[in-house]
């Protein structure tokens, strides 16, 4: 039997990182309320595109 280890997976890093940029660029415009929680999705939104455009074949070289 071969042990085979598994790659710990950082995924959630990304998203977390775009979530609190977008929700600290909204506090920072601050125009109102509701742009907060739009820029905290749009964080979101470019951490997956980032993940899954640059991050996916980094080790596929």
């Amino acid at each position: 039997m071969t042990h085979h280890e598994e790659e710990k997976s950082y995924d959630y890093l990304y998203y977390l990182i775009g979530l609190l940029s977008g929700l600290f660029t909204g506090v920072v415009i601050d125009y109102t309320a509701i742009l907060i929680p739009i820029l905290g999705v749009v964080g979101l939104l470019f951490a997956g595109f980032f993940l899954n455009v640059f991050v996916r074949g980094r080790g596929q070289a």
